[in-house]
């Protein structure tokens, strides 16, 4: 398989960069497409339509490709996979339905290919991403039974350039602010390896979600939790007009570490806050009883950690015909433009074409093994034809 990574800051420049990329006669079937709210999506989509590409689309709070950072445009991965070693799925979803569409996404998986691996991105921005994992997982029941067998899952959550008000992910005709789109390629054609690794470090003593509800969290031992976060943390709530529920940035700085028995802990970010009731909303879900601490924003020795985690999966994915990368927008405005140096080193493992986008949640496997819904994560996948 071939792969080849394009990018540009307009239509026409994307059109151009699409006929330079076929010039020598390259074929692609399919368009890996991460764009900003900015550009126009409906004219991207058509002019990939118009050359008969399936389109894997979700919108950014930023792009990178081959170690570039990018903001405010448009990047590609252009594959040219045999088109009966995939299956692009498109399902309109919402906070209620999620784990039960998932798993209808699941069933399709399995009943188009033996071992299914699943690349997913889904919009909505208060959609939590964890009854998408548990929906795909579920659909294959008993026959995840052996110990090291597991479903294969990576993926994003799109984002809108942080405004936080609506994602999006589209397909060929299709766009929605609120539903899920999967990349589904069979396993025994494609090999498709990853790993999510994370780097922030968890400080103080383990405390108790006494009070929460979904992905909304009221209390940490039995107080607010808005008050908790600002007081052990010496962060500030910025004022918003007269709005209860306010955009809580700072908060991602210092996200929650849900601890779990024999595999990773989880970080929840908290995106929201609530003044009046002093709750935090999160971006996944954070169950009543859970023990968590809090965590500081990595240092730049973060970023060795991910790049030596990233090749510790070279052992199994010795080439790779293409890198696609998920990485939190959280880590880009702790890093800032250090985040080049993490791109890049992660491209050089492999020297292979690389495109992804800054998210708000990531989907992948921790060095445990078990595929989650993460935040404040760089999620990586490795494809390589076999």
């Amino acid at each position: 398989m071939k792969a080849k990574s394009i990018k540009g800051n307009s239509t026409e420049e994307i059109k151009s960069a699409l006929l330079q990329s076929m010039a020598d006669g390259y074929k692609p079937t399919v368009a890996i497409v991460f764009i900003s709210v900015k550009q126009d999506r409906e004219a991207i989509s058509r002019l990939l339509d118009e050359k008969d590409f399936q389109i894997f689309g979700a919108t950014t709070a930023g792009e990178f490709i081959d170690g570039e950072i990018e903001g405010g445009s448009v990047v590609m991965m252009l594959l040219d996979m045999d088109p009966a070693y995939f299956k692009i799925e498109f399902l309109e979803t919402s906070q209620e339905t999620a784990f039960e569409d998932a798993t209808k996404l699941g069933i399709t998986g399995k009943e188009t290919f033996t071992n299914p691996a699943f690349i997913i991105a889904n919009s909505g921005v208060s959609l939590d991403g964890e009854p998408f994992v548990e929906g795909i997982i579920q659909s294959f029941g008993k026959s995840l039974s052996s110990a090291d067998k597991k479903v294969t899952i990576f993926g994003g959550k799109a984002a809108d350039d942080l405004a936080l008000e609506s994602t999006f992910i589209f397909t060929n005709g299709k766009s929605s602010n609120s539903a899920i789109v999967a990349l589904i390629i069979d396993e025994d054609k494609i090999d498709v390896k990853g790993i999510a690794t994370c780097g922030w470090q968890a400080i103080g003593t383990t405390k108790t979600v006494t009070k929460s509800e979904g992905n909304i969290v009221y209390t940490i031992d039995d107080k607010p939790a808005l008050d908790m976060l600002m007081n052990y943390l010496g962060v500030e709530i910025k004022q918003e007009g007269n709005k209860d529920i306010v955009t809580f940035l700072s908060s991602w700085y210092y996200p929650l570490q849900v601890e779990r028995e024999n595999v990773d802990p989880v970080i929840r970010t908290a995106m929201f806050a609530n003044r009046e009731d002093r709750s935090l909303i999160c971006s996944g879900k954070v169950p009543q009883g859970a023990k968590i601490k809090f965590s500081l924003p990595p240092d730049f020795d973060s970023i060795d950690t991910v790049v030596a985690d990233c090749k510790s999966i070279k052992e199994n994915a010795q080439e790779a015909d293409a890198l696609i990368m998920f990485s939190c927008v959280s880590r880009y405005l702790s890093f800032g433009v250090v985040m080049k140096e993490e791109l890049e080193q992660v491209q050089k493992i492999w020297d292979a074409p690389m495109a992804g986008f800054f998210s708000y949640g990531e989907y992948g496997k921790s060095k445990t093994g078990k595929y989650d819904y993460h935040n404040n994560t760089c999620c990586l996948v490795v494809l390589k034809e076999k």
